[in-house]
C-alpha cells in the first residue's frame, strides 16, 4: 500500500549508432529517433522487452553476476556481515543438485496445514500465525503511514489480490481473459500435481479457487480506480469493520499482529467489505481453502525444483509474451539479490557510483528544484496564496540520491542456515520481514528508509514522505554522462528529476502538504482550474490507438502531468546554459523512451500501468512545447503538429 509514484523509465543505449531519420522528424518524432534502432532490435527469448531500460538492467545484471561469481569462488571478500550472509544464500539458490534432491518436500507441510482446516473457527484460531508466516489469507492487513498524519503509522485492511491482472479482465467480453485463464488453470493444476496431488484432485482445487476469485473481482478496484490515491483513505472504526465480518474475528487478528487494538483502520477498498460477509461465508469455506492452496503453490514456484519453476512461470510468461523462462543461473541470481536487495544495492552504489557522483547529482537535483521554484513564482494561473504554499512544499522536499548512507538494519537479521533447504531459509527470512513490518506499530514513521535498492533503474516520488529518490542505477548514460552535452543531460536526467518533482503537484501529489499529509492547501478557484488542466491532459491521451487497444487517459493522468511538467522544466534549464542545443535536448528525450516489446506486454501495460506507452510519452509531450516546433520546423498539417489552443501546459 505504498503511495510512491514510480517512474518506469526506458533509457536507450548506443544512440550515436542509429542516426535520426530526418524525413520522419515532423511526422513521428519517436520513429525518427528510434526507428533505425527498432529495425534491427530483437527481443531476447527470456525478455518481454528490449531497449534502453532493458539494456541498462541487463548490463547491471551482467556486471553483478560477474562480481558475485568471484564472491562465490572466494576471489572477492564480502564487504560486510550482510554480504557474507548473501553469499550463503546465493550458494543455496545456485545449488541446482541440492534443490532437485530436496524436491517439493518442504512445501508439503504447508499445504497440509491448509488442507487440515475444518471451518472458520479453525481458521480464526490460526489466522495470526497465517499472517506471520505469509500464508494466503482472504484479507490483507498492513502497517503504513497514516495519510493524514504521516509521522505515525496506521493500520490498513484491504481486499486480497486477484488471479488475473485487473478486475476488467473478469468482464465477460474480455478477450485476454479467455486466453489467460486456461493457462492459469493448467499452471496451477500442474503445480499441485508436482506437489503430490492427483490430477482429479488438483483440477477440483483449481476450479474451486477460480470460483472464489471470481466472487472477489466485482468488489475490488480496477487499476484506473486505484490510481486515485486519495480515495484509498477511508477510515472506519475497527469495531464497525469487524461487525461486517461474521466469520472472521478481525479484532483478535489485529491484536495478535500488533499487540494493540486501534480505534480505527483504513480501508483502501471499502466496497469489498460491504460484500465480504457473503464472500467469506461458511458456504464458501472449501473454495477459500482451495484458493489458499493455489496461491501457496504459485507463490512457491521459484524456490523448489527446476521443473516447478518452469511450470510456475508459464502464466506470467503468457501475460507478458515472454517466450522462455530465465536461465537457471539468472533465476538463482535474482532470487538471491532480490532477498538481499539493499545489501546488493549498497555494494553496487559504492563500487560503481560512489560519493563524488552522489554529490554531483545531488547538486543537479537542487538546481532543477531551483528552476522549478522560479517557475512557480512566475506561474500565471495560481493565486498568491496557493503559489506560496506550493513553494513551501517544494522547499521541504527531501532528496535522496544514489544509495542510503547505511544498510537498513533489517538485513542484519537475515541469517542463512546452510544445513537447511533453500525453501526453509527463505521462509525464515519472510517471517523476519513480516515481524519487522508489524513491529513498526506504535513507533514514529522511519523517513530514512528507501523503497528501492541502488541497483534499480528507476526513480520515485513519495507523497507521504514528500521525497524524491534517484537510485544510482538510473544515473548513467543516456540519462546523465559527462560525455553528453548539458542539453542532452537535461533531456535525460533533468527531465527525470523534474518529472519526480512534478509528482508533488500532480492530481494525486497535489493533495498532500509539505509534510506528506493529506491536506488541501489550494484555494477553491485554483483547485478548480487545476482540475480543468488535468482533464485536458486526460483528453490529450485518452483513446489513442496503441497495440490494438486504446490508452486510458484517467489511468495515466498523474504520470502524464509529471512528464509534461518535467519536460517543460528541464527545457527551461537547458535554455539557461551557454551551450544550449535544443535539438540534442529533444533527441535525448526521444532516446530515453526507446523500447520494443511483445504485443502481450504492451496490452498488459495498457490495462494496469499508470504510465502511458513509452512511444507516446516521447511523442505527445513534445507537441505541447512551442520550442519543439521551432527546433524542428513542425508546421500545421504535419503529424507532430498540435494546434496552440490544444497544447496542454500545466507546470
Amino acid at each position: 500500500m505504498r503511495l510512491n509514484h514510480l517512474m518506469t523509465v526506458s533509457p536507450a543505449g548506443g544512440a550515436d549508432k542509429f542516426p535520426v531519420d530526418e524525413s520522419l522528424v515532423t511526422e513521428d518524432f519517436y520513429e525518427a529517433v528510434n526507428g533505425k534502432w527498432a529495425e534491427q532490435a530483437t527481443i531476447p527469448s527470456d525478455h518481454a522487452t528490449t531497449g534502453g531500460f532493458r539494456d541498462l538492467v541487463d548490463n547491471i545484471e551482467k556486471t553483478l553476476m560477474h562480481d558475485f561469481a568471484d564472491l562465490l569462488a572466494g576471489k572477492l571478500e564480502p564487504a560486510n556481515p550482510e554480504m557474507a550472509e548473501f553469499k550463503k544464500l546465493y550458494t543455496l539458490t545456485s545449488d541446482a543438485d541440492e534443490r532437485e534432491k530436496v524436491g517439493t518436500a518442504p512445501l508439503k507441510p504447508v499445504l497440509a496445514k491448509i488442507e487440515a482446516l475444518k471451518d472458520f473457527a479453525d481458521l480464526n484460531a490460526h489466522l495470526v500465525e497465517w499472517f506471520k508466516t505469509d500464508l494466503p489469507t482472504p484479507l490483507d492487513i498492513g502497517v503504513d503511514a497514516d495519510m493524514k498524519n504521516t509521522s505515525q503509522y496506521a493500520l490498513y485492511v484491504d481486499a486480497p489480490s486477484l488471479f488475473l491482472p485487473d478486475k476488467t479482465y473478469y468482464a465477460k467480453d474480455n478477450p485476454a481473459a479467455k486466453q489467460l485463464l486456461p493457462i492459469f488453470t493448467q499452471t496451477a493444476v500442474k503445480l499441485l500435481e508436482l506437489a503430490g496431488y492427483t490430477e482429479d484432485k488438483a483440477t477440483t482445487v483449481v476450479e474451486q479457487a477460480k470460483q472464489f476469485d471470481a466472487q472477489i473481482a466485482p468488489h475490488v478496484k480496477s487499476s484506473e480506480e486505484a490510481a486515485d490515491y486519495v480515495k484509498m483513505y477511508n477510515p472506519f472504526p475497527l469495531a464497525d469493520v469487524d461487525a461486517k465480518l461474521d466469520h472472521i474475528d478481525l479484532t483478535a487478528v489485529v491484536k495478535g499482529l500488533i499487540n494493540d487494538t486501534p480505534a480505527q483502520v483504513i480501508l483502501p477498498q471499502p466496497l469489498f467489505f460491504d460484500a465480504a460477509n457473503d464472500i467469506l461465508s461458511p458456504a464458501n469455506f472449501d473454495l477459500i481453502k482451495s484458493w489458499m492452496l493455489v496461491k501457496t503453490v504459485m507463490g512457491a514456484s521459484g524456490v523448489l525444483t527446476e521443473e516447478f519453476r518452469q511450470v510456475g512461470g508459464a502464466y506470467s510468461r503468457a501475460l507478458s509474451g515472454q517466450k522462455q523462462a530465465r536461465s537457471r543461473e539468472k533465476a538463482a541470481f535474482y532470487l538471491a539479490t532480490g532477498t538481499f536487495s539493499q545489501v546488493v544495492g549498497d555494494y553496487y552504489g559504492r563500487k560503481y557510483f560512489g560519493e563524488k557522483a552522489k554529490a554531483d547529482v545531488r547538486q543537479m537535483v537542487l538546481k532543477m528544484a531551483n528552476v522549478y521554484q522560479q517557475r512557480l513564482k512566475t506561474n500565471d494561473w495560481l493565486s498568491a496564496a496557493t503559489r506560496e504554499k506550493a513553494i513551501v512544499k517544494l522547499q521541504k522536499l527531501t532528496i535522496k540520491v544514489g544509495y542510503p548512507d547505511k544498510i537498513d538494519a533489517l538485513f542484519s537479521k537475515f541469517k542463512i542456515d546452510e544445513n537447511k533447504s533453500l525453501f526453509d531459509n527463505l521462509q525464515a527470512i519472510t517471517e523476519i520481514i513480516i515481524d519487522n513490518h508489524f513491529s513498526r506499530w506504535g513507533h514514529p514513521v522511519d523517513r530514512d528508509r528507501w523503497e528501492m535498492s541502488a541497483d534499480t533503474v528507476n526513480a520515485y516520488y513519495s507523497p507521504s514522505n514528500n521525497e524524491i529518490v534517484f537510485p544510482a542505477a538510473i544515473l548513467q548514460a543516456p540519462f546523465y554522462s559527462l560525455k553528453q552535452s548539458s542539453s542532452a543531460n537535461y533531456g535525460g536526467i533533468g527531465a527525470v528529476i523534474a518529472h519526480e518533482i512534478s509528482h508533488a503537484f500532480d492530481n494525486n501529489g497535489s493533495q498532500f502538504d509539505e509534510f506528506g499529509n493529506l491536506n488541501n492547501w489550494w484555494t477553491d478557484a485554483d483547485l478548480d482550474h487545476f482540475k480543468g488542466l488535468a482533464q485536458a491532459m486526460i483528453k490529450e491521451f485518452d483513446g489513442i490507438e496503441f497495440a490494438g487497444q486504446k490508452v486510458n487517459g484517467k489511468l495515466t493522468v498523474s504520470e502524464n502531468i509529471a512528464d509534461g511538467g518535467g519536460l517543460s522544466c528541464a527545457l527551461e534549464a537547458a535554455k539557461s546554459e551557454a551551450d544550449v542545443d535544443l535539438r540534442a535536448f529533444f533527441i535525448n528525450w526521444g532516446n530515453v523512451w526507446r523500447m520494443k516489446a511483445t504485443t502481450e506486454y504492451m496490452q498488459l501495460l495498457l490495462s494496469i500501468d499508470v504510465h502511458a506507452p513509452a512511444k507516446l510519452r516521447a511523442n505527445v509531450q513534445v507537441k505541447n512545447l512551442d520550442d519543439f516546433y521551432q527546433t524542428f520546423g513542425v508546421k500545421a498539417g504535419d503529424g507532430m503538429y498540435l494546434a496552440p489552443a490544444d497544447r496542454v501546459k500545466i507546470w
